[in-house]
């Protein structure tokens, strides 16, 4: 990689446009970057890395947004243009940070967004590649094979980081070593194996968890069977060796055990069986001789009691016999009963209609009665027609005076019709207005609307825009007021700063003592130190008033931003509320609201309006329907009422030959059917009541005879002697029940069985069940021993399986943790095998180191005469520190190895610069051997005599022998003399620039 051109614009403490020529400067092959501390030498390597990267090095980068130069003018944007020779390739680059800016059109900034450009030059001239800043990041990082880290490490090379990782400890080492190697892959394999040796440990700690939890359960179940005081349980520790074999061995003793249990348990429960079985059998025995004696006296007593009763069976048989007796008599008695009522019922009906009949009747037969009926029924027949011919008049009648009312009820229709059709005209031309009015009503509020959402937001841009220019202009006082005293207090320590730097050799000096070597001119002799003056400035004076300007700076950039912000919002809210006042925006906004609600009440009517106009028509169409039906149904009328008027005369005159003296044919014809029902009623009771005395009178007789062939004297001893049937059922069952007790009685008295018990000594069961009660509690305990020491047998054997199981389970598992563990004790150099302790991220660094440390030491054994060489230490580091990356130097004069620490100020330059060059070739072969044109070391030169000042010039004039340019960043004053070739910053108060000085130029 080589550098051709970098041109920076309001970047950093540059305010204008600045270009740099590095084919010019590095046509010498070393040239000097100098100028006065702060005026801008690390900006111009800020900007090279910000081309190439979009960032600073190292802590810079958090400062990026603040990129912009303070001193740059408004309309000048920042930027960065790199041009580049890479790969073969010709590459311009141009990147921008995000920036605020004036705007194009109005007042006031707006923010820009940050913007790359990759250019490449080919025959045709420049030809854009990418403005994507993620693809030129990608197409740099593969043409330069490094990340920013590792570019600013080996391009950039800064001298003070060199000398702190010389004197550093080994783990301070590693860190800059691992970001520069990218070992990060080897840190992750020590942490997946460290990962896996926990997870192998997890899993056998788990295994020997779950069987020692199996032990626990298997000493329960074994209970007092495993006496925890011969035998207890292992106490190892999950995890430790040895466990899984304690447990088993452990488990084989208790299974002994509790076989030996279970077996006495079995023969207990076989001899508690044999003396239940006895006992059962005796108190069966007692109870079957006790139940017999039972039955033997109760057997007697029944007999007793049916002796006693023997009269009163007696009695009840002779009742049953009178009973069935009686039974025979008992149809013809409910024969004349019922012959009885029926004659009775049949007097009382005859007496009843007879008093309806006229006197001249009452004594009339039944016959005389009938033929009446006859005469009165054929003189209803000749009146059904007159009847029906007076129900039609009626009927008629009914008929016109309906034809009036219906003729009476259209006529007052039909005016109504009329006057409400005479006014349609004038009701439809209402309507349509209405609907036209709402209409037009709506149309404005929607323009009104339109107009009102516009006006409020000029409205609310107008009260803004006043509340922002009130505050643009409290600002803009207190902008004026913080940069004077931001001037001021940047003049002040500006001339403070340079009166120290008159009078810093009096300071130095202050700090000599004679024997020590000056840090300037290293001379251990001071004849003439510089003196003090009065107006002396120390370093705690300008460190104030500095302190004091950085404030006052960052007081007037906070009230800038703010001002900044106010203006850009004044100036949005100016243009929305486009020039008009805020008070007539308010008038205007407040009628528009009230013309759009008044105009809204107005069309909301629209619909009601259109929905009265259609019933208004439907309301006319039906009515001229009506009007129309109702002309029709009075036609009809006239029509109906003329035929009716005719055919009610006819009937007339039949009605009145009809009806005679009545009021009425209907009248005549009823007082007719009454006659004929009342002698028709007659006339039937009369016969029913003869009926009824003649059956009467045949049964009484069949009665006497019944009772008298049953061997009653009269029919009532008869029907005394006669029982219900329920009765009847009852005492035939009270005498079956007598005769079904003799027989069991005698059936139980001659039972051989109950005879034989009644003969010997009374039973007594109780004691007998008390016998067996004890054998079977004897028996329930004895089993209960022995399922218990069965289940603890089973559960012990089932348990015992499961353990050898997890036993075999666990082997694999510990073999696995057991190599794993080894391998992570390795890779962490925790390991007995590991005998430096070495990590494995640190012998992958440590073969780097070595490969650097042999690279550094050609160009420190030249640096240093010859006297010097570097070399890589892997001796074990004290305590608990990283072994492997030692760093130490070997001095020719003494023939001993030394820590790096013991160097001089001087030599610690020379050999950071040479360890500085070695790492820079080491990272570039490890990047893949980019060819490195171009690069800068930054200060330390101040520390070295003239002779060594000469040898490390050389060094680097050396690197122009593979065409490499180095350019110098230092303030040493000798450097100016010995380097022609030199970039010069220079500060002022408008902002820093670059001046060229070449051979060709003259200085």
């Amino acid at each position: 990689m080589r550098l051709h051109r970098l041109r920076v614009s309001a970047f950093g403490p540059f305010g204008g446009t600045h270009e740099i020529d590095f084919d010019e400067l590095s046509a010498a092959g070393l040239f000097l970057l100098h100028g006065p501390t702060g005026a801008g030498k690390t900006s111009v390597l800020d900007a090279v890395c910000y081309a190439l990267y979009g960032g600073v090095p190292g802590a810079r980068q958090a400062s990026l947004p603040a990129l912009r130069s303070d001193h740059a003018e408004p309309g000048t944007r920042t930027e960065v243009q790199l041009e580049l020779t890479a790969g073969g390739r010709r590459l311009e680059i141009t990147r921008g940070p995000e920036q605020l800016r004036p705007k194009k059109r109005g007042t006031g900034s707006t923010t820009e967004k940050a913007w790359t450009w990759l250019r490449q030059h080919g025959p045709d001239g420049w030809k854009g590649l990418s403005r994507s800043h993620q693809e030129a990041g990608e197409e740099i990082h593969q043409l330069l094979g490094m990340n920013k880290e590792q570019f600013c490490q080996v391009v950039l090379l800064p001298q003070g980081d060199f000398a702190r990782f010389l004197r550093a400890d080994a783990e301070a080492r590693g860190k800059l070593l691992g970001r520069l190697f990218d070992t990060r892959r080897f840190a992750a394999v020590e942490e997946r194996l460290a990962e896996l040796r926990r997870a192998a440990e997890r899993r056998v700690t788990a295994a020997d968890e779950q069987l020692l939890a199996l032990a626990h359960r298997m000493a329960q179940a074994a209970g007092e069977a495993a006496d925890p005081a011969e035998h207890p349980l292992p106490d190892a520790a999950p995890g430790r060796p040895g466990l899984a074999e304690a447990v088993l061995e452990w488990a084989a003793v208790a299974r002994t055990h509790v076989r030996e249990r279970y077996e006495i348990a079995a023969s207990a429960v076989r001899a508690a069986e044999a003396a239940h079985r006895d006992a059962e059998r005796d108190s069966e025995a007692a109870a079957e001789r006790a139940r017999l004696q039972r039955r033997h006296a109760e057997a007697r007593r029944r007999a007793s009691a049916l002796e006693e009763a023997a009269a009163e069976r007696a009695e009840v048989r002779d009742r049953l016999d009178r009973a069935r007796a009686a039974a025979r008599v008992v149809p013809a008695l409910e024969l004349r009963d019922a012959a009885g009522r029926d004659h009775r019922a049949a007097s009382d009906t005859e007496r009843r209609l007879r008093r309806e009949l006229p006197a001249a009747l009452a004594e009339a037969g039944a016959g005389r009665l009938a033929a009446l009926e006859r005469e009165r029924r054929e003189d209803l027949g000749r009146l059904a027609a007159a009847r029906h011919a007076e129900d039609r008049a009626a009927a008629i009648s009914r008929e016109q005076r309906t034809l009036d009312r219906e003729a009476e009820a259209d006529e007052e229709a039909l005016a109504e019709t009329e006057r409400w059709l005479c006014a349609w005209e004038s009701t439809r031309d209402a309507h349509r207005e209405r609907i036209a009015g709402a209409r037009e009503a709506l149309t404005r509020a929607e323009t009104l609307r339109a107009e009102t959402g516009p006006a409020e937001h000029r409205l609310e841009a107008a009260r803004r825009r006043d509340d922002l220019t009130g505050r643009t202009e409290a600002a803009e006082e207190r902008l004026r007021v913080l940069r004077d005293r931001a001037g001021d207090a940047r003049q002040r320590w500006l001339d403070l700063r340079e009166r120290r730097l008159l009078g810093i050799a009096a300071e130095l000096a202050a700090g000599l003592v004679p024997g020590t070597e000056c840090a300037v001119c290293g001379s251990t002799e001071h004849p003439r130190p510089a003196a003090r003056t009065a107006d002396h400035v120390g370093r705690a004076e300008e460190e104030t008033a500095h302190t004091a300007y950085r404030a006052a700076e960052d007081r007037r950039e906070d009230a800038e931003r703010e001002l900044r912000s106010l203006a850009d919002a004044l100036a949005a809210a100016t243009g929305e509320a486009d020039g008009a006042g805020t008070a007539a925006l308010r008038e205007t906004v407040e009628r528009l609201r009230r013309e759009h609600a008044q105009a809204r009440t107005a069309a909301a009517g629209l619909s009601a309006a259109e929905e009265a106009l259609d019933r208004a028509e439907r309301e006319r169409e039906r009515r001229l329907a009506e009007q129309r039906e109702t002309e029709r149904r009075a036609a009809a009328r006239t029509s109906r009422r003329e035929s009716l008027a005719a055919e009610l005369a006819s009937l007339q005159e039949e009605l009145a030959r009809a009806r005679g003296s009545a009021g009425s044919v209907a009248e005549r014809a009823a007082a007719l059917e009454r006659e004929t029902a009342a002698l028709a009623g007659a006339a039937a009771a009369v016969r029913a009541a003869g009926e009824a005395a003649r059956r009467l009178k045949e049964a009484d007789a069949r009665l006497a005879d019944a009772a008298y062939a049953a061997g009653f004297d009269t029919p009532a001893a008869a029907a005394g002697a006669a029982l219900g049937d329920d009765r009847r059922r009852e005492l035939q069952g009270r005498l079956d029940a007598w005769q079904a007790e003799t027989v069991a009685v005698a059936a139980e008295l001659a039972d051989p069985d109950v005879a034989e018990a009644a003969g010997r000594p009374p039973a007594d069961p109780g004691a007998a069940r008390a016998v067996l009660e004890a054998a079977t509690a004897r028996l329930r305990a004895a089993s209960a021993a022995e399922a218990g020491a069965d289940r603890r047998r089973a559960e012990l054997d089932r348990l015992s399986t499961q353990a050898l199981d997890g036993a075999r389970r666990l082997a694999p598992l510990r073999r696995d943790h057991e190599r794993v563990a080894r391998l992570a004790g390795l890779a962490a150099g925790t390991s007995a095998e590991n005998a430096r302790k070495m990590r494995l991220e640190s012998y992958v660094l440590a073969a780097r180191l070595e490969q650097v440390a042999a690279a550094a030491s050609l160009r420190l054994q030249r640096m240093s005469a010859g006297r010097y060489t570097l070399v890589h230490s892997d001796a074990r580091a004290p305590g608990r520190g990283r072994s492997g990356l030692g760093l130490h130097v070997i001095d020719a004069w003494t023939g001993r190895e030394r820590d790096t620490a013991t160097l001089s100020g001087g030599e610690t330059f020379f050999a950071s610069l040479a360890l500085a060059l070695g790492l820079a070739d080491v990272v570039t072969d490890e990047a893949g051997g980019a060819r490195l044109d171009t690069l800068f070391i930054d200060e330390g030169f101040g520390s070295l005599d003239e002779q060594t000042l000469d040898e490390v010039l050389d060094v680097l004039d050396s690197l122009r022998e593979r065409d490499r340019a180095v350019g110098i960043v230092s303030h040493v004053p000798d450097l100016r003399r010995r380097v022609p070739a030199r970039l010069e910053v220079v500060k002022t108060r408008t902002g820093s620039a670059v001046r060229h000085h070449t051979v060709a130029a003259g200085g």
